[in-house]
């Protein structure tokens, strides 16, 4: 056999073995086989985490904040702190119980302490029971945003490689801020300040120091060290934080002894993250919510909503309805009342108040009641009639007037013969409006409406002019809202800001101004619509020295009392009425008074500015062209032989009004501004339910007319002209002036002392 001297000498130098029979070869492939498995399961670890931005979280999931303008906190749902303090706010000694408590080496690890967990195994078996825990106030913090409380080897790994990655994204101060502020310390209390809410009634900055140790002491089992529940076990877990403190070099024996000896008193309160401030308001915004924010985004949570609301005029807002319910409502038999005030130069909603009592209706009669708003639809009509060319001083004739078989009737009455535009708006003159309507047509006064805000359908019939179509309160407030921004119109809306879980802006209002009506018919307007405050049935909305200008409305019976008015920087809308639609005994001066007394409020301090100046009115040229109706039939009558004309035509159209021109006579007489009586009788003809009577034969004829509808309603009386006066009067005659052509109705500086309840 031959021998190959090369091969001996390489047996002899590695012992005759070969490689795989020797033990570093093993140890070396273990090692490296460690290494790659721990690399894989690194990286098998990594790819579950969130991603390294997400590691700036700020909030926990499934949690929303709704914050007002000035950052004061309206709402939260979820597992959410009151209130997130910076920390230089938390006093020294609390951060440091803390650290003392939970992780005495935080300053030293990055992330995980192999120390400490050491410690923390050796003191709970010389213990025999967990005094101490292993986990670093970081990791806490990773599974307080992040992970789930199970306990599992993959929950843990996660939670170590978490604490690694945040401790590289955060400093120590970040990560200690966030946990003092996230923390679960019983009661529904998170963090540290609502802890010393929940168990002291104080703010942290009040505490003492054994009050501290006592809150340090509940982080790791709350519901068992809880003073409340287990003082006993709560004074001896913060007689032991007190010890490490003093270990730590945190207080001195003499102040850790003085601690010792504080009694363990309570002064427990529920946790602020409980009350919810403007509830319809923060309602509003939540259902608002999905229209900026995805639906993934809505459900993992941690937002922080910034709204629009102003704090003080909400509650400026919630008496001034308060007042009004519990005064006026209760004898002129209201029980329900909303107000909304708008900035109309950027459409931010800063008071919202939908309804007497969210707690027992949280139906929100701001955004979601629609009704008919009467006579504060006449501002779109003279608004379309301005802006077509019309001039203020254009005169109609307010005498008996069928159009289509459809009879629009003056609240009052009576009629005022030849009136110009103003004087009809001031007074709110039914017939007037209808005539207006038919001169410029239903499509540019659709049309018109919708650009200045309103949302709703609006069906092209006569009984438009008078408020037949219903609406809410926010859309016909925002709608006013362009006459104060000259022609202008903003979006209202109530969030400012959205913020996500990592205090990024994800979303953010921006809405633009779009023009609606010309700035000159807009100016044109508001002078009439001062005039209807200065002189007319908005009286009792009155400023002072504050221009002021508004316009009421009152629906049939008076089952809707409206007051809509603004001033320059605001517009403000104000209902009054029933759940149930059942008719009230009250005006719209109420609504009016009930404006004035929340404005009176809102504007102090506030700049007082004037409005743009009316336009020179000669030689003007309409920015909207009018498509005048051409009804099939219309029916004029003088105003002296209205009695007998209108007895003659209803015979010949119905029989059962064969006796109107007896009862006509019979009836009370009212002013323009006078309130309607509640004593209506059966031997009373009703009106229809937009101010008018309808004659049937009248109705067949215009069955295929784009302005009505061919079926028969039920005849009910229509109140469309207002009053600012609450008090119900009966005259037996119409007061003067009441057939002037074109003169205003005096001012009544007594209404305002009428509307207020005997002292």
């Amino acid at each position: 056999m031959k021998i190959f001297p090369s091969r001996i000498k390489s047996n002899q130098s590695t012992g005759g073995k070969p490689l795989y029979r020797r033990l570093w070869f093993w140890a070396g492939l273990g090692v490296s086989g460690g290494i790659v498995a721990l690399i894989y399961g690194i990286s098998l670890i990594d790819r579950t985490l969130p991603d390294q931005a997400e590691l700036n979280a700020v909030l926990r999931e499934q949690t929303l904040t709704i914050k007002a303008a000035d950052g004061t906190i309206l709402k939260q749902q979820g597992e959410a702190t009151r209130e997130q303090l910076k920390l230089e706010q938390i006093p020294d000694n609390l951060k440091k119980a803390f650290i003392a408590s939970e992780d005495r080496r935080f300053k030293q690890h990055n992330g995980v302490d192999p120390q400490g967990i050491v410690r923390a195994g050796l003191s709970n078996l010389r213990s025999q029971g967990v005094v101490e825990g292993g986990s670093t106030i970081t990791q806490q913090l990773t599974r307080i945003l992040f992970l789930k409380q199970e306990q599992t080897i993959w929950r843990k790994l996660k939670e170590v490689r978490l604490a690694q990655k945040m401790e590289q994204v955060l400093t120590k101060d970040q990560i200690l801020e966030r946990y003092l502020n996230l923390v679960y310390l019983g009661d529904g209390a998170y963090g540290v300040a609502d802890a010393a809410w929940v168990y002291f009634s104080k703010s942290p900055d009040q505490l003492s120091l054994a009050q501290m140790a006592t809150i340090a002491g509940l982080a790791p089992a709350p519901s068992l060290y809880a003073p409340d529940k287990n003082p006993v076990a709560a004074k001896r877990r913060r007689d032991l934080v007190l010890q490490r403190m003093q270990e730590d070099g945190v207080i001195t024996a003499e102040q850790r002894q003085a601690a010792l000896q504080e009694p363990l008193t309570l002064k427990s309160s529920l946790p602020k993250r409980m009350q919810a401030e403007s509830p319809y308001f923060t309602s509003y915004i939540q259902k608002e919510l999905p229209k900026y924010v995805s639906p993934d985004v809505l459900k993992s949570g941690g937002l922080v909503v910034e709204t629009t609301l102003n704090p003080t005029w909400q509650k400026v807002a919630d008496e001034a309805v308060a007042k009004t319910l519990r005064n006026q409502g209760r004898w002129e038999n209201f029980k329900q009342a909303a107000m909304v005030a708008i900035d109309p130069r950027n459409g931010e909603i800063k008071a919202m108040v939908g309804g007497k009592d969210f707690g027992n209706n949280q139906f929100n009669h701001v955004t979601q009641a629609q009704r008919q708003p009467g006579s504060t639809f006449k501002g779109f009509v003279y608004a379309t009639a301005i802006a077509s060319g019309k001039s203020p001083y254009d005169s109609y004739e307010d005498a008996p007037f069928v159009v289509d078989g459809y009879e629009p009737k003056n609240y009052s009455e009576n009629f005022h013969g030849s009136m110009n535009i103003r004087d009809a708006l001031t007074r709110s003159v039914n017939i007037i409006a209808v005539k207006v309507l038919i001169d410029v047509g239903f499509t540019p006064t659709i049309k018109l409406a919708h650009d200045m805000g309103i949302k709703s359908e609006l069906k092209p019939t006569y009984s438009l002019a008078l408020g037949s179509n219903e609406v809410n309160l926010l859309e016909l407030t925002s709608a006013y809202g362009s006459f104060a921004t000259q022609g202008l119109h903003t979006e209202p809306h109530g969030i400012s800001r959205i913020i996500n879980r990592q205090g990024k802006v994800i979303w953010s209002a921006n809405f633009k101004s779009q023009r609606a009506l010309d700035a000159d018919s807009a100016a044109i307007m508001t002078w009439m619509l001062r005039n209807v405050v200065e002189e007319g049935t908005g009286a009792a909305a009155q400023l002072g020295n504050r221009p002021v200008a508004g316009k009421t409305g009152t629906s049939d019976e008076a089952r809707d009392l409206w007051f809509i008015g603004y001033i320059p920087q605001m517009v403000t809308g104000v209902w009054l009425g029933n759940d149930d639609n059942h008719p009230t005994d009250g005006s719209s001066g109420s609504a009016a008074y009930t404006w004035h007394e929340f404005m009176e409020k809102a504007a102090e301090g506030m700049p007082v500015e004037k409005f743009p100046k009316r336009p020179n009115l000669e030689d003007r040229k309409g920015t909207i062209k009018a498509q005048a109706i051409k009804p099939k039939q219309i029916l004029n009558r003088s105003i002296h032989s209205d009695d007998d004309s209108e007895g003659e035509s209803s015979r010949n159209s119905n029989s059962e009004d064969s006796g109107s021109s007896k009862r006509r006579r019979s009836r009370r007489s009212y002013s323009e501004d006078e309130q309607q009586s509640g004593d209506s009788t059966p031997r009373r003809r009703r009106r229809d339910a937009y101010g008018g009577l309808r004659l049937r034969s009248e109705e067949s004829s215009s069955s295929n007319s784009s302005s009505e509808s061919s079926t028969p309603r039920r005849r009910t009386r229509r109140v469309e002209s207002d009053s600012p006066s609450p008090q119900r009067t009966r005259r037996e005659s119409p007061p003067a002036n009441s057939s002037g052509s074109s003169g205003s109705s005096s001012p009544q500086p007594s209404w305002r002392d009428r509307l207020r309840p005997p002292q």
